[in-house]
């Protein structure tokens, strides 16, 4: 399977801007520029890309994971907070807040740490990987 995204650059570094398309048409001419990137202006950027797809990868890699074990997830909510600094992604935090009943706070926790070394993201990303988890049951 391929997946593909296109992006469009016009112009400088700082003075230019940028549209993105992912293949599925989901981002469709979604707008980037260096203010998005590194100050507060309107669009998207890497980063928020990147952080989408970790917790995305993540959480479904989780549910598969708690599905084997017969706990299958109620609600599963991960938040992903990508830390950009001195030109690099240095590191990737999984904020996850889950619901899965009948599971033990051990079997939880190790499948939580499967799925945060497992993940395709999290194997494709070369740098320090946490999570937190909260079990609600």
């Amino acid at each position: 399977m391929i997946r593909k995204a296109t992006a469009v650059w016009n112009g400088s570094l700082k003075e230019g801007n940028g549209t993105l398309s992912s293949q599925s048409g989901v981002l469709k001419d979604t707008q980037y520029s260096f203010k998005s990137r590194f100050e507060s202006g309107i669009g998207t950027n890497p980063e928020e890309l990147v952080a989408a797809a970790h917790s995305g990868c993540f959480t479904m890699q989780l549910s598969a994971y708690l599905t084997e074990e017969n706990f299958p997830p109620e609600k599963l909510e991960t938040t992903c907070e990508i830390t950009f600094e001195d030109g690099a992604i240095t590191k990737s935090h999984l904020v996850l807040n889950a619901q899965v009943p009948k599971v033990d706070k051990s079997t939880f926790d190790s499948l939580v740490k499967k799925a945060k070394e497992n993940c395709p993201m999290s194997k494709l990303l070369n740098t320090e990987i946490t999570a937190d988890a909260t079990l609600k049951q």
